[in-house]
């Protein structure tokens, strides 16, 4: 038991990321589902997006105080820009995302 525990512990905290639409998700689902995207980061998102819009691209998001490249990389495979990506969800998933 304690060497699962040591593995799980060595493991990076992206492999648990959970796939988010940023256009349509609040600050609370955005900090729990991206990796290095805390409370603080996770509003300034939220209120970047009332203030200018949906988010067209993952560059965009560089626009964000506290938000840059290396952030963005590391939740790339998990930042969703619209519907149309949703489709990549499992069908239990995409009935969620709807919601």
């Amino acid at each position: 038991m304690n060497k699962l525990l040591s593995i799980l512990a060595l493991c990076p905290f992206y492999v648990f990321a959970t796939p988010v639409n940023i256009n349509q998700a609040d600050a609370e689902t955005i900090s729990e589902s991206l990796t290095g995207i805390g409370p603080k980061k996770a509003e300034a998102i939220v209120q970047y997006r009332k203030e200018h819009g949906d988010f067209k691209t993952l560059k965009e998001l560089e626009s964000v105080s506290g938000i840059g490249e290396k952030t963005i990389q590391a939740n790339e495979k998990d930042i969703l820009l619209n519907e149309a990506a949703s489709e990549k969800l499992p069908p239990k998933d995409v009935a969620k995302a709807a919601k």
